[in-house]
């Protein structure tokens, strides 16, 4: 048991140092250069000059979006304006534009029978069963509502009579693909406290438009934007849909600062569910709410399809700093031994010769040698065999291998 613990103890308390031992080899020594030139021209190449490892960068961007809608088109044989097709009305980073819009005038509240054929009934206990439901336009009562001499009806409701029936066809506004949009956007990188606007103020922007000769220009053509989301303007329009406008900064402060400039993409935010079955496009419903003389309340529904518009702002700003440029460079110079651990392995265990290499690579000394005489010992420095000579640097053995 003592022996056993002993032995523990004593490879425990080892030490190891390094022994340099140089290996004349074509095939190891065009690995090792090649290795490290990849390693190299990778932190070079992709790590500082791609990815500016050499910089701290900032990615909390702050920022304030503003939009405005102009144009008009024709819906329900009236002519809407930017009051009439736009909502919500405050201009921010989202809005839709209302393409198609059906209507139900003079609700007022009461009870009266559904419109949705799936609620057809010839008697009470056949509407039994729909009580709760939450897909009807109103409280099922359970009752079959049927005119005078009909066999069948539907169910009845209570709630905002006449009973919204959606399935009317009403044709869109197709203009909506010549309205333009204005963004306003201004941005802050609070680490470097760096603000900037995505046009310049000395722009006249009252007849641009954001192009490839106008990049700057920050009005766009609603079917510039359908074009780049490679939409079907006509499809969209009838069933709805959400596109997002994203604007994303990329700032090298190490630069003059007048290259820190946007740059706009646009795509289709709902295309997973283009092709569902349910739930395709984008609509909601709004009401206005009127009270007649005697003061009895009334609404006039809206059910709305509308192209809904995502403004999205992303942002990073980097600039020199010392501490991650020595971090990087001192990765870089640790990465660099990964040649030399690869060329171990192959020596260690693919050429010939490997138990040579072992030899000279692992030596082991024990403690009680250490007040003994130096002599010459076989396969030392000291006694050198034929195909191994004395390099020029101290401690070093020059080992050659034949490839």
């Amino acid at each position: 048991m003592s022996a056993a613990v002993m032995g523990c103890v004593t490879g425990f308390l080892t030490y190891e140092t390094t022994k340099s031992v140089v290996v004349k080899s074509w095939s190891v020594g065009i690995i090792n250069r090649v290795v490290q030139l990849v390693i190299i021209t990778y932190f070079i190449g992709y790590v500082f000059l791609y990815e500016k490892a050499y910089q701290v960068s900032d990615t909390a961007i702050e920022s304030s979006v503003i939009t405005k809608v102009k144009g008009y088109g024709k819906l329900n044989n009236r002519v809407m304006d930017v009051a009439d097709y736009i909502y919500p009305p405050q201009g921010t980073g989202m809005f839709c534009i209302l393409t198609r819009v059906i209507v139900t005038d003079n609700q007022f509240q009461g009870r009266c029978a559904e419109s949705d054929r799936k609620f057809e009934c010839e008697t009470d206990a056949h509407c039994t069963p729909h009580i709760g439901s939450v897909i009807s336009n109103g409280i099922i009562t359970g009752l079959c509502h049927k005119s005078l001499n009909e066999s069948k009806g539907t169910c009845e409701i209570e709630g905002w009579c006449p009973a919204e029936n959606d399935q009317v066809k009403i044709e869109p506004m197709v203009e909506f693909k010549g309205f333009t949009i204005f963004i306003k956007n201004s941005i802050r990188f609070p680490l470097f406290d760096v603000t900037r606007g995505n046009f310049p103020p000395t722009m006249n922007i009252k007849n641009c438009s954001n192009s490839e000769k106008d990049p700057f220009c920050p009005i766009f053509r609603v079917a510039d934007v359908l074009k780049e989301t490679q939409q079907d303007p006509t499809e969209l329009a009838m069933k709805g849909g959400e596109i997002g406008i994203n604007i994303q900064w990329q700032c090298n402060l190490d630069e003059n600062i007048e290259n820190c400039v946007p740059k706009y993409s646009f795509r289709r935010m709902d295309a997973p569910f283009e092709k569902n079955k349910v739930s395709t496009g984008y609509n909601f419903r709004y009401a206005k709410y009127y009270k007649t003389e005697n003061g009895t309340e009334f609404r006039m529904l809206q059910k709305a399809y509308a192209v809904r518009f995502d403004v999205m702002v992303t942002g990073k700003a980097g600039k020199f700093s010392l501490v991650p440029t020595v971090i990087n460079i001192v990765a870089a110079l640790t990465s660099i031994g990964m040649g030399t651990v690869l060329c171990d392995i192959i020596l260690l265990n693919c050429l010939n010769g490997a138990d040579r290499y072992k030899a000279k690579k692992f030596e082991e000394v024990m403690e009680d040698q250490k007040m003994q005489p130096i002599t010459p010992s076989p396969g030392s420095q000291r006694s050198l065999k034929p195909g191994m000579k004395s390099s020029g640097d101290s401690g070093a053995i020059s080992l050659s291998i034949s490839d």
